[in-house]
């Protein structure tokens, strides 16, 4: 007579760890790139203080740089800082559209401090190539610029996604939104520093 073997049953530990989720590493990811990203600036900054410090900047090469449009751009890149965390504080009720209106606020003042400094481009009195101290002018701030475009693009996808309660982006799915909120807050941070040390010092 054939006796029947019942299959083994895995083990409740075995059940354990097949459903086990990964651990979320995102975030690490994230300020590991902001990290590589603030050295790449700190690199312009350090080259830049070097050069002035060692090549003294000749008399034909001395510019003043006027005050009011980069105080305007550090003005609008702090108010988008406070918009931005507004914005985060109606995700997390799951209020959609008040999310949105100060995404689009915050959006709408990272293009804002574009257009501005394209203007002052416009208006400076020497061009990128005249030389060290232009090139590195337009180097340092073209580059932060850069990173205002790709962080305003970034800020508008966010406000697509939370354009319903139920969207891909909401409060049960936040890390979308902190990680811009993250870069754009570093983006400000960046600016900040780079201010001091272009126009100030």
């Amino acid at each position: 007579m054939t006796s029947i073997i019942p299959k083994e049953q895995p083990s409740e530990s075995k059940k354990d760890l097949s459903i086990e989720e990964h651990e979320d590493f995102r975030l690490f990811g994230l300020i590991a790139f902001l990290i590589a990203d603030g050295m790449t600036f700190a690199g312009f900054f350090a080259a830049y203080l070097t050069f002035k410090a060692v090549n003294p900047i000749g008399p034909d090469a001395i510019y003043d740089l006027e005050l009011p449009l980069p105080t305007l751009n550090t003005v609008l890149l702090l108010v988008s800082s406070f918009t931005f965390h507004r914005a985060g504080k109606f995700l997390e009720k799951n209020e959609s559209k008040q999310c949105q209106k100060w995404l689009l606020i915050t959006g709408a003042l990272g293009v804002a401090f574009l257009i501005s400094q394209m203007f002052e481009y416009f208006t400076l009195p020497f061009g990128l190539t005249d030389n060290l101290f232009a090139s590195t002018f337009y180097a340092l701030t073209g580059f932060h610029g850069l990173h205002v475009t790709l962080g305003s693009i970034m800020i508008m996808i966010i406000w697509w996604q939370t354009r319903i309660p139920s969207g891909r982006v909401n409060n049960e799915n936040k890390f979308p939104f902190e990680a811009v909120e993250l870069y754009w807050h570093f983006v400000d941070g960046i600016w900040v520093v780079l201010f001091i040390i272009l126009y100030l010092l």
